[in-house]
C-alpha cells in the first residue's frame, strides 16, 4: 500500500477530538519506551504528566530534546520543509506516523544526517547500506529508524533473529481496532511485524492488550468499541483517523521494502 496524502492535522483530525500541541503529540508516542528506560531523559513521570494534564510546553520541549534518537529527526524534517520549530505539531505528525512532508527531505540530506549520527558507530560494511537506504526510499519517520537503522547500528548485535523482530515490533508504531475496554487497558486486534521466507512482512492481526489510561489519566480520552488505535510498546498513544490510519499503514510498507533489501 502506498503512503496516502494527507493536509496537515488540524484541531477536527480525530472525529471531531482536539488536536494536541506538538510537544504534547511527541510526549504521547515518546513516553512508553521512556518509562521503559530505553531512550530519552530519566524523567518519564514529568513526560506523562504534562501530556495528560494540559502541562507546560515549555517542559516537554526540554524533555523532548533529550531524546537523542527521535528529536535529530524532527530537526531534519522541520529544516527540510523551513519549519522553524521541530515540535510544530505537523513535524511530530510525520515523523511518528508519516506524512508529504517527508519528501521534503532529499536522500542527501538524510544521507549526511545519518552520517553525522551513525558512521562512527558501525562497521564500514554497515554504513555502505545505511548511506545506501536514503537513496532507495529511506525516510526520517520512526518506521526507517526501527526497521533500517536500529538493527545496525549495534544496538541487538548478537540477539537471535526471533528476539529482534520482537523488539522491531514492539518498537514501532502499530496500529489496531479496539475490541473491548478492561479497566485501564484494551483489546486491540494488532498487526504484528514477522519475518516470513526470510523477508520482514505484517502479518494477520492478532489480539493484544494494551494500557490506555493509568488510574484514569491517558492520552486518547473516551474511545469506543470499532476505533483505531496507535500503540507504542505496550500503551495506546492516539486515536486515528482514516487518514492517519492510511499514512502509518502506506509509510510503515515503504520503509519495510527498504529495510528487505538489507536483509
Amino acid at each position: 500500500m502506498h503512503a496516502a496524502t494527507l493536509s496537515s492535522p488540524d484541531a477536527s483530525r480525530t472525529n471531531g477530538r482536539r488536536s494536541p500541541s506538538g510537544p504534547v503529540l511527541f510526549a504521547r508516542y515518546a513516553y512508553s519506551p521512556n518509562r521503559l528506560g530505553l531512550c530519552g531523559p530519566d524523567d518519564a513521570e514529568s513526560l506523562f504528566g504534562e501530556a495528560t494534564s494540559g502541562g507546560d510546553d515549555r517542559e516537554l520541549r526540554r524533555l523532548a530534546q533529550g531524546f537523542e534518537g527521535a528529536y535529530p529527526y524532527l530537526e531534519l524534517i522541520a529544516r527540510a520543509n523551513g519549519i522553524p520549530d521541530p515540535l510544530d505539531v505537523r513535524v511530530v505528525d510525520a515523523y511518528w506516523l508519516g506524512s508529504p512532508l517527508l519528501d521534503g527531505v532529499t536522500p542527501g540530506l538524510l544521507a549526511d544526517s545519518l552520517r553525522t549520527r551513525f558512521r562512527p558507530r558501525v562497521r564500514p560494511g554497515t554504513w555502505r547500506w545505511l548511506e545506501g537506504a536514503a537513496p532507495i526510499g529511506g525516510k526520517p519517520v520512526h518506521a526507517f529508524h526501527v526497521l533500517d537503522v536500529f538493527p545496525k547500528v549495534g544496538l541487538m548485535r548478537g540477539e537471535q533473529a526471533d528476539k529482534v523482530v520482537e523488539v522491531m515490533d514492539s518498537c514501532r508504531v502499530r496500529w489496531g481496532r479496539v475490541l473491548e475496554r478492561i479497566g485501564d487497558q484494551l483489546l486491540v486486534n494488532v498487526v504484528p511485524l514477522r519475518l516470513i521466507d526470510g523477508a520482514l512482512a505484517l502479518a494477520p492481526a492478532e489480539v493484544r492488550r494494551v494500557t490506555a489510561w493509568r488510574s484514569g489519566a491517558g492520552f486518547i480520552g473516551e474511545l469506543t468499541v470499532g476505533d483505531v488505535v496507535s500503540v507504542h510498546w505496550d500503551w495506546a498513544c492516539d486515536v486515528l483517523d482514516d487518514g492517519a490510519l492510511r499514512r502509518l499503514i502506506g509509510w510503515t510498507s515503504r520503509q519495510l521494502e527498504v529495510a528487505n533489501q538489507s536483509l
